[in-house]
């Protein structure tokens, strides 16, 4: 966005000389063209709009089971849509998915116990599985430490405050219940 913003304004600078050359027909192709960067700018800005608002139904540090493959993970990140390489997007077959690649997709970090050689996968929305309850159960993975602070009552992990920031969310943790009330 900011390098149409930097055409359009060397476009201005430029049609305003023409103008003062007299050379209206390139005047008009300028203006043309300053009148598409400002249109494809508003577009971008209506698009980022969209994602900034857009609701996850999966948190930073929630586990979560593959549909398909069904290993379970831990998230941590995600996109308000699919945004890997167009080749990549072919050999996952993105747009066979029920919601195509016009849905959020997260990072996840795999249990190391499930699957050993995978050690993140970026997996639709329409994909993963929430837990029914709480899932205190064992989940190791060499990023863990890095990425989050530790588990919470549910099981899932607290994520770090850059972790947070990044991916501006709030931070979300299950209290120990209390057992002596």
């Amino acid at each position: 966005m900011i390098r149409l913003r930097w055409l359009a304004m060397v476009d201005l600078v430029n049609l305003q000389k023409a103008v003062e050359v007299e050379n209206y027909a390139l005047a008009a192709e300028l203006r043309d063209e300053i009148n598409k960067l400002e249109a494809e700018s508003l577009a971008a800005s209506a698009n980022a709009l969209v994602y900034e608002n857009i609701q996850y139904a999966f948190r930073l540090g929630q586990k979560g089971r593959h549909k398909v493959f069904v290993y379970s993970g831990v998230i941590c990140g995600m996109d308000p849509v699919c945004c890997i390489s167009s080749s990549l997007r072919e050999s996952a077959c993105i747009d066979k998915l029920t919601r195509g690649s016009n849905q959020p997709f997260y990072q996840v970090l795999v249990d190391v116990h499930v699957d050993p050689d995978l050690l993140v996968a970026y997996v639709p929305e329409e994909n993963l599985l929430a837990p029914d309850g709480p899932n205190k159960g064992r989940f190791d993975h060499p990023y863990l430490s890095f990425l989050f602070y530790g588990m919470d009552a549910a099981g899932d992990f607290i994520p770090i405050k850059q972790l947070r920031e990044k991916y501006n969310r709030p931070r979300h943790e299950v209290p120990p219940i209390d057992e002596d009330a």
